[in-house]
């Protein structure tokens, strides 16, 4: 398959996977890139500069292929932008193939100088984006890619709450960078509709958490089979307004507390012990679901089965080729 991303990247699908704190691993980075897909090595699950470079050394000795870092540029209390500034400088000092940027712009975020420096360094800089506003700023400032995710995404959509079908094929209309996209993708036909609309490639995150290389719980994955695409939820809109931004996550006995929490009008020092990033990551290796915000999107309501990553790219790019000329033949 090829697309702008694939050419830009140097990979041989055009599927990325997307930042997943704690999960996106060196293993499961490597394992991805592996089957000629994009994996992706989470910068937050690091507390130090050191640790970042030792995992991205580590992901080398895994895998000879092209894998992208993810710096959430938000406000957090455990990675001070200080630190983030120091992730970003490491990534390109260590000539990673691509930075995914999610949250605020880098130049307005981190500084002026950052997007420069990661040219200067050949390093990739792509950004995911909610708005048609925000995918315009992005191609201005120099990013080389915009991934655009719509508000069924995992983790932090944009408040407006626009579908990935609709805001896709209006982002490609306004830029002439290449587009992944996000939210809703899961499968080959996901692939294959993202094409369709105009797009260079997908990115993946949930997905990606239900194969067997993620290496969470079997507790987890019997969740992930279990629930559908009503099993979600939007919270936090209060505490992320500033950003534009809400969570999407796994409706459970946690998002229900917050959800109280929210509705008495706490704020954010109430709400920390129950959103702390800690929780999560007990959570994915003990399997005791109820116990923290798990941010699944969804396309969950997609997931069948816990394949490998191999098998799992495989058959998306056999399905995804599958659609495309059935589609074809009807047009005929």
């Amino acid at each position: 398959m090829k697309t702008r991303i694939t050419k830009l990247f140097g990979i041989q699908y055009p599927i990325q996977c997307g930042g997943m704190l704690w999960l996106a691993t060196p293993e499961l980075a490597a394992a991805i890139s592996n089957t000629g897909a994009m994996g992706n090595l989470t910068s937050g699950n690091y507390n130090t500069g050191d640790g970042l470079r030792e995992a991205i050394d580590r992901t080398r000795e895994l895998t000879d292929k092209p894998f992208i870092v993810n710096i959430t540029t938000m406000p957090s209390i455990r990675l001070p932008i200080e630190l983030l500034r120091e992730f970003f400088q490491i990534c390109c000092e260590k000539k990673v193939t691509a930075i995914e940027v999610a949250g605020a712009p880098v130049d307005t975020f981190l500084g002026p100088d950052y997007i420069p420096m990661a040219k200067k360094a050949d390093v990739k800089v792509l950004h995911k984006v909610g708005t048609v506003k925000h995918a315009i700023h992005a191609q201005k400032i120099g990013y080389d890619a915009i991934t655009v995710a719509g508000f069924e995404e995992g983790g932090f959509p944009h408040k407006d709450n626009v579908s990935t079908i609709v805001l896709v094929p209006k982002v490609v209309e306004e830029v002439d960078i290449p587009v992944l996209v996000a939210g809703g993708m899961a499968d080959g036909k996901s692939l294959a509709a993202a094409l369709a609309l105009g797009a260079d490639g997908i990115m993946m995150a949930t997905r990606f958490l239900a194969t067997k290389e993620s290496n969470v719980h079997p507790n987890i994955y019997a969740a992930l089979l279990k629930a559908n695409e009503n099993d979600t939820s939007l919270n936090l809109q209060s505490l992320l307004s500033g950003f534009g931004l809400q969570v999407r996550a796994l409706r459970n006995e946690m998002i229900r507390k917050i959800e109280e929490v929210e509705q008495k009008g706490g704020d954010l020092s109430d709400l920390l012990p129950l959103i702390s990033g800690e929780r999560a990551r007990q959570v994915w290796k003990n399997g005791n679901v109820e116990e923290a915000m798990l941010t699944i999107g969804q396309s969950v309501g997609r997931i069948r089965d816990i394949p490998s990553v191999g098998e799992l790219i495989s058959r998306m790019v056999k399905e995804a080729g599958s659609a495309i000329q059935r589609s074809m033949r009807m047009i005929e």
